[in-house]
């Protein structure tokens, strides 16, 4: 789920820097691909696996 949330994340970033929209300090295509790479950094290390455990008896 990080995984589908940072591409997108990662592609606006890329709409921001390749339509030159102006934007306040904040939210600069810099700050949003940095953001993406968290979710992705977070994907890959296993957080938000949407496997959770639980116990079933049979």
């Amino acid at each position: 789920m990080l995984g589908i949330v940072a591409a997108i994340v990662l592609f606006l970033a890329f709409l921001i820097n390749a339509a030159d929209i102006s934007t306040n300090d904040v939210f600069t295509s810099t700050n949003v691909m940095l953001i993406g790479l968290v979710l992705l950094a977070l994907h890959v290390s296993g957080v938000g696996g949407g496997w959770a455990s639980r116990s079933r008896r049979r």
